[in-house]
């Protein structure tokens, strides 16, 4: 698996790549027009060297009879000539290419004076080649008067290249130091910025990689930056969610250790007391199943505290019908029920509720199983559920109301702890403890009251109803 790219590699790529890249293309850029500003330069001094010849011309008759005369020597563009890298050719000629002076071998002008020339003379210039070297023509159309007469001259002057391939390259040398000493310090500042930017979540790495391992507390970071603070809020919530289930691990492994500690005492005694024939075998045996029985149902009760705090950590989207679920579980129980021959009477709409069916179904029979045990024998046991309506929002009310003889002021100040059963010979006391934390898992309310005015409890649970289109 390809190794994730680093943040600080992901920062100097994606601030200096584009960088480098403007800096190229602006190098480009300002290469070519310190070419062309070169070239611009040095064409007017051809064009004043063409002058130069031009103004030295003289005309002996007009128009077609007009005969061009040159009393320019040589000598006088030496005048022009910047060094000895490169050297001036001149030559002039009539309109039809007639050759006046000059070199006879620089090839005559065919071309065309631009209809906007860069100078405010009819000059034109081009690229050639003269002597096998390359060259950069100028060309004049040069009017010559005299009191003699009148004509149109053609003034080309030549220049080799040596001169301005040399500027050329001294330009590019120096655009190129430059912009790489540019691009050099551009680096070096973002490096150190980006540096500088990272440092605290390396710090915070260091700090969080020194913790101890079971060092859950939350994050101190007060000098994070912004851009940090969600990654720092939430590692802290996911340290207080691990931190919670923790605690919760260590406190079952504790009530486990604590609660079934007393049943296996007990169960070895009464082997023992057995073996020795204190009682007889069909009393022992009794005894045994009974502790057996409270023992089987304090492991299956932890067990299920423990599988509703699972099941809180894993949300499942699951639309269940709260009444087709207690409708199932009234029919499970209804073996306990005919022993007592309690009334029941049931009552139901549907109420769709998200939620793991396990919850609702263990919800529904641990409040059930709780009411039908502390029911007198032929006694009236009214389940209802229905949805309501209450400060804008809809709940599953659930109610279960039984004629037993309801919960003492001091029981119901521990009544929802684990192990707090009214009965210890009868019941764990983790019944309520499971329905009280899986009705919180799924956001909704459980309450136990005496019923006024006459004998029995009423358990009332209210969940959130689902909301269609909801999320």
């Amino acid at each position: 698996m390809k190794a994730p790219r680093s943040l600080r590699a992901t920062l100097l790529i994606g601030i200096l790549v584009p960088i480098a890249v403007f800096i190229v293309i602006n190098s480009v850029s300002l290469y070519r027009q310190s070419r062309i500003a070169a070239t611009t330069a040095y064409d007017r001094t051809l064009l004043a060297s063409a002058k130069t010849i031009g103004e030295q011309l003289d005309v002996r008759g007009f128009d077609a009879e007009a005969q061009l005369r040159s009393t320019v020597p040589y000598s006088a563009l030496e005048a022009f000539e910047a060094d000895t890298q490169s050297r001036l050719f001149y030559r002039v000629s009539t309109l039809d290419g007639k050759l006046v002076t000059g070199f006879a071998e620089l090839p005559p002008w065919h071309g065309r004076i631009p209809a906007r020339p860069p100078y405010a003379a009819l000059v034109d210039f081009y690229d050639g080649q003269f002597r096998e070297r390359p060259v950069r023509v100028a060309v004049l159309l040069q009017p010559v008067v005299s009191n003699e007469g009148r004509a149109m001259a053609v003034v080309q002057v030549a220049e080799t290249l040596e001169l301005r391939e040399t500027l050329a390259r001294k330009l590019l040398i120096d655009m190129l130091w430059r912009q790489l000493l540019l691009l050099a310090v551009v680096a070096g500042v973002t490096v150190l910025v980006v540096q500088r930017a990272t440092q605290p979540v390396r710090a915070l790495g260091k700090a969080i990689e020194a913790r101890a391992d079971d060092d859950l507390s939350p994050i101190d970071a007060p000098d994070a930056p912004r851009e940090l603070r969600p990654l720092v809020d939430a590692t802290t919530s996911v340290m207080g969610r691990l931190q919670h289930l923790l605690d919760h691990q260590k406190r079952f492994v504790r009530d486990s250790a604590h609660q079934l500690r007393t049943p296996l005492a007990v169960l070895k005694a009464q082997v023992q007391s057995a073996q020795r024939g204190d009682v007889s075998p069909e009393e022992a045996l009794e005894e045994i199943r009974l502790t057996t029985e409270r023992a089987t149902q304090l492991a299956n009760q932890m067990l299920s505290l423990a599988k509703v705090e699972q099941l809180r950590q894993q949300p499942e989207s699951v639309v269940l019908d709260f009444a087709q679920v207690l409708r199932g579980i009234v029919l499970d129980l209804s073996p306990l029920m005919a022993e007592k021959a309690l009334d029941v009477g049931i009552e139901t709409a549907p109420v769709p509720i998200h939620a793991h069916q396990w919850m609702l179904a263990e919800l529904s029979r641990n409040l059930l199983h709780n009411a039908i045990k502390h029911s007198p024998e032929g006694g009236r046991l009214d389940i209802d559920l229905h949805p309501r309506r209450e400060a804008d929002a809809q709940w599953a009310n659930l109610t279960i109301t039984d004629e037993g003889p309801g919960i003492s002021a001091e029981l119901r100040s521990r009544l929802f702890a684990p192990f707090a059963a009214g009965d210890v010979a009868k019941g764990s006391g983790l019944g309520l403890a499971i329905c009280k934390e899986i009705v919180l898992a799924l956001g909704g309310s459980l309450s136990l009251d005496n019923r006024p005015g006459a004998k029995g409890l009423v358990a009332t649970v209210r969940l959130p109803l689902h909301q269609a289109g909801g999320q």
